[in-house]
């Protein structure tokens, strides 16, 4: 049975991390502590090619972050009835310019 495949089992933030750039991984975990710090209420999950930040264990999402390879595009949902709000960071600007995004982000999804 070595060996098979189990889709069960999560892929944790340490794995992910060895596919971000190295001149981006500042900016991604920067983004990353600002969403813990939201509240005890943020569930990190750990897909394939980006980290997807939830509220509770209902799972709405309300930051998508991706790194590429110039820096990170977070995807933010305030609700399910308005559009998506896409951001580019580049890797060396701060995240001041978002975190007020998410952080409403956060704060109206239900």
């Amino acid at each position: 049975m070595e060996g098979i495949i189990s889709f069960g089992n999560k892929r944790s933030y340490e794995d992910f991390k060895k596919q971000i750039p190295s001149s981006v991984l500042p900016l991604f975990d920067s983004i990353r502590e600002f969403c813990f710090s939201l509240g005890d209420k943020v569930i990190e999950d750990v897909r394939m090619h980006r980290v997807v930040f939830c509220k509770s264990m209902t799972f709405r999402w309300f930051a998508d972050v991706e790194p590429v390879r110039e820096g990170i595009i977070i995807k933010i949902q305030k609700s399910r009835k308005e559009p998506i709000q896409i951001i580019q960071i580049k890797k060396d600007h701060e995240i001041l310019e978002c975190t007020q995004i998410i952080k409403n982000a956060f704060e109206e999804i239900h």
